[in-house]
C-alpha cells in the first residue's frame, strides 16, 4: 500500500470561503464560518482523508492591508502558511472577480511559487453565469501559471470531491502525519475558544468582534466523563464588557448556551461552561494573547 501525505493551504481574502471549504473536505467543523470577515485568526490545520492519502488543510487567515498589528501578524501567519504547504489553493469569489486584494495576493504568490504546485478554485460559482466564469478563469490564467482551476461551491459541495482528489494525487508519497481518525491539530481549548468566539461574532453585529478575544483558562475533567471549561473574554474598553454581558447578562448566557451545545455535540459528551468577561486595554499588545491564537506577536511588527 502506497500512503501520501502533504500539507495544502488555501489562501485568498477574507470571506472567499476558505473556511467553509476546509470544514467540506474534511467533513466537520473545525474552522470558524461566519458572515464577518477576518473571523479565522491562526492557522487552522483540518485533515482529510482522499483514499491512501491524508491531506492536510491549511485554512490561513484571509488576506487583507494590515493596519493594526494584530492584522501584521495575521497575514504573516497567511503567508507563511502557504510558504510551508506542498500545495497552494488561491481561491477567488467568481461574482467579485479580480479585485485590488486578488491583485495584490496574485504578486506576492510570484515570489512564493518556486518549486510548488499552485491551483486556482473560483469559489461561489452559483453566483455567476457561466460565461462570466470562463473569462474570470482565463484573465487568473494569463496572471498566473496556475497548474489546475477548479470551479468550486464550497457552500453546496459542487466540485469539490473531484477537487479533493486531485489534491490527493499530488501530494508526496510519506506516511501519514496524523493518526487517521484525527481531523484538526488544534489544542482542544484553542478550539472551544474558537467556538465561543465564532457565537460572540454572530451574536454582535458591531465592530466590537474584532476588539475582543476568548481564552480558555482551565479545562477539568469530571469523574462522570464530562468537562468543566471556564473561559475568558477579553475586551478593551468597558463599554464592550457591558455589550458583551446584554441587558441582565442575557447576551453572555445566550453566548454561553450557543457555545455549550456546539461544544457537546464536537466532544460527544456533556460540558460545563463558565463565561467570564475581563477589561484588557491593552490585549492587542500582549504577546501572550497572540501565542493563546497561534500567531507570532513579532510578526506584528
Amino acid at each position: 500500500m502506497t500512503t501520501r501525505a502533504g500539507f495544502v493551504a488555501l489562501i485568498g481574502e477574507p470571506n472567499a470561503g476558505k473556511s467553509t471549504l476546509l470544514n467540506r473536505m474534511v467533513g466537520a467543523k473545525v474552522s470558524i464560518v461566519t458572515h464577518k470577515v477576518q473571523t479565522t485568526r491562526t492557522r487552522i490545520r483540518g485533515v482529510a482523508m482522499e483514499g491512501e492519502t491524508q491531506i492536510v488543510f491549511v485554512d490561513t487567515p484571509g488576506l487583507f492591508r494590515p493596519r493594526r498589528r494584530l492584522d501584521r501578524a495575521m497575514v504573516a501567519a497567511a503567508w507563511g502558511g502557504a510558504a510551508d504547504a506542498d500545495i497552494v489553493v488561491l481561491m477567488v469569489e467568481a461574482h467579485r472577480g479580480i479585485t485590488e486584494g486578488v491583485e495584490r495576493i496574485l504578486d506576492g504568490l510570484a515570489e512564493i511559487a518556486t518549486g510548488r504546485t499552485v491551483a486556482l478554485a473560483i469559489n461561489k460559482i452559483d453566483r455567476v453565469p457561466a460565461e462570466k466564469l470562463l473569462g474570470l478563469s482565463q484573465a487568473l490564467n494569463d496572471r498566473f501559471p496556475f497548474a489546475r482551476t477548479f470551479m468550486i461551491s464550497a457552500e453546496r459541495g459542487h466540485g469539490v470531491d473531484g477537487m479533493r482528489k486531485w489534491l490527493a494525487g499530488e501530494l508526496p508519497e510519506g506516511p501519514w502525519l496524523y493518526p487517521e481518525d484525527q481531523i484538526a491539530d488544534l489544542p482542544l481549548r484553542m478550539i472551544a475558544a474558537e467556538i465561543t468566539r465564532e457565537k460572540l461574532t454572530l451574536r454582535l453585529h458591531q465592530e466590537l468582534p474584532y476588539q475582543l478575544t476568548v481564552e480558555t483558562e482551565k479545562w477539568e475533567e469530571r469523574k462522570d466523563g464530562s468537562a468543566r471549561i471556564d473561559q475568558v473574554i477579553y475586551v478593551m474598553r468597558d463599554g464592550h464588557k457591558g455589550i458583551v454581558l446584554g441587558k441582565r447578562g442575557e447576551t453572555a448566557k445566550a453566548v454561553g448556551q450557543a457555545a455549550r451545545a456546539e461544544l457537546e455535540e464536537f466532544l460527544d459528551r456533556k460540558v460545563h461552561l463558565f463565561l467570564q468577561v475581563k477589561v484588557r486595554p491593552n490585549w492587542l499588545e500582549e504577546a501572550e494573547r497572540y501565542s493563546e491564537m497561534g500567531l507570532d506577536f513579532k510578526d506584528g511588527n
